[in-house]
């Protein structure tokens, strides 16, 4: 360990592997060390189940599940965009021939109490429940609007200049009603919030691009999870990290970042020191240098049948916007199963998140457990948001966010981006991405 590198990456949590694997890749000598036994730090996947109910003090399990090697649970599930920001840097990296994909089935929106299919295209609108006759040609017209539209071509934008028109004038052009806007910009653009109501429309143009095209992609839905859970993802780049000379220590104590004149040379781990330029590293590893913003919820919930009126999905996400019951952030419901390699024959297992709002988070989350059906266990995890208070520029020590509660990783990208960025001073270059997932992987 007594060595110089370029970078130190400590945890190995999904946005420090993606950091290792581009900076491996771009040929710098990485050195990655994490504290637990185990990849994948928060968002780790647990096997055997045994280990999970443990790890929340619940007495042993009985036979009922089968057999627990053939669990893996993710702590922090979330799907990938099949077009999206974290398949290109998979691809990128080259990671995803250690990944095989499968594209998760549907993709519902919570309206007055029941759920229904994201209409994404105009066939799907003309038919949807969520909207009356009128609407739904209003809505038509939207979408052919935004699929149409090319941001370097001004005869494309119909009198509205993307960059200038807010996404609420957008809306109030086409005449779309609230409950249409509520889902556009929480189902279809996976916006958390309503601030982006006054940002410029071209943003939620892109997102909901974004979304079509990744159904375009492969189909039922815009998403897609790997076989055998997300802790396949920190596996994929430690194997990629050592073809490129990268180094990977796991169960290693971190006892403190060495500093010179305020800058970050190395880190010690007993009597060792490893010397580097640069540290990357999740909240957990420096406290001193970041703050609390929030809380999540998460209640991972097993389950011996799919979640009711989803046509009997194996796997399926479903977004309750905050406005439909009364909340100012989104509630996430997704489901993954057996036939990811996640759980025993005939098993499901589902997760229900949102960023707490009250001092009674588990109240917060009901809408989203009402809609699953009979639940056999339920884990429940209430986890503090961090934030960096460093950017890095100084110390060069740059920190990731915690884990939202959105159930796809566009956010968790758009944070390693940054991070990429203030560390190596450049944007990353996604023109550099040539190939696509292979048709051997859907």
């Amino acid at each position: 360990m007594d060595e110089e590198y370029d970078a130190i990456v400590l945890g190995t949590g999904l946005k420090e592997c993606i950091l290792s694997g581009m900076l491996s890749v771009s040929g710098k000598k990485v050195l990655h060390i994490d504290r637990n036994q185990y990849y994948g730090g928060e968002c780790a996947s647990i096997t055997p189940l045994e280990e999970l109910f443990s790890r929340f003090g619940i007495p042993a399990l009985d036979e009922t599940y089968g057999r627990g090697r053939d669990w893996n649970v993710d702590l922090i599930p979330k799907f990938l965009m099949a077009n999206g920001l974290l398949v290109k840097l998979l691809i990128h990296t080259g990671v995803t021939k250690y990944l095989e994909f499968k594209s998760v089935e549907g993709s519902y929106v919570y309206k007055g109490g029941k759920i229904s299919k994201v209409p994404v295209d105009q066939k799907e609108a003309l038919a949807s429940d969520l909207m009356g006759m009128f609407e739904k040609r209003r809505f038509r017209n939207f979408l052919i609007f935004v699929q149409d539209v090319k941001e370097d071509d001004p005869r494309t934008w119909k009198d509205l200049d993307p960059d200038t028109t807010t996404t609420q004038q957008l809306y109030l052009k086409f005449g779309l009603d609230k409950n249409t806007q509520d889902f556009t910009g929480h189902a279809l653009a996976l916006y958390r919030d309503d601030e982006y109501l006054n940002e410029p429309a071209v943003q939620t143009i892109r997102r909901i691009k974004l979304y079509s095209d990744s159904l375009a992609r492969y189909g039922k839905s815009p998403y897609l999870y790997p076989m055998y859970g997300l802790g396949e993802l920190p596996q994929g780049f430690a194997r990629l990290s050592a073809i490129y000379g990268g180094t990977y220590m796991l169960d290693k104590p971190v006892d403190e970042i060495v500093m010179e004149n305020g800058r970050a040379v190395g880190i010690r781990s007993g009597e060792e020191v490893a010397r580097c330029k640069q540290v990357y590293c999740d909240p957990a590893y420096v406290p001193d240098k970041v703050k609390k913003t929030g809380q999540v919820i998460r209640c991972i919930c097993l389950m011996d049948h799919p979640i009711p009126n989803t046509k009997d999905a194996l796997s399926t996400q479903i977004i309750i916007p905050q406005k439909q019951v009364n909340r100012k952030s989104d509630i996430y419901v997704s489901q993954v199963s057996y036939t990811h390699q996640v759980a025993a024959k005939g098993w499901f297992i589902a997760m229900v998140s949102t960023t707490v709002e009250t001092d009674n988070p588990e109240a917060e989350i009901k809408p989203g457990l009402e809609l699953l059906g009979p639940i056999k266990q339920k884990f429940v995890t209430l986890s503090d948001y961090f934030e960096p208070t460093d950017n890095g520029k100084e110390s060069q020590i740059f920190i990731s966010a915690s884990y939202d509660a959105t159930t796809h990783f566009e956010t968790t990208c758009l944070d390693v981006l940054d991070i990429f960025k203030r560390g190596t001073g450049e944007e990353f270059d996604f023109s550099k991405v040539k190939h696509e997932l292979g048709d051997e992987e859907q």
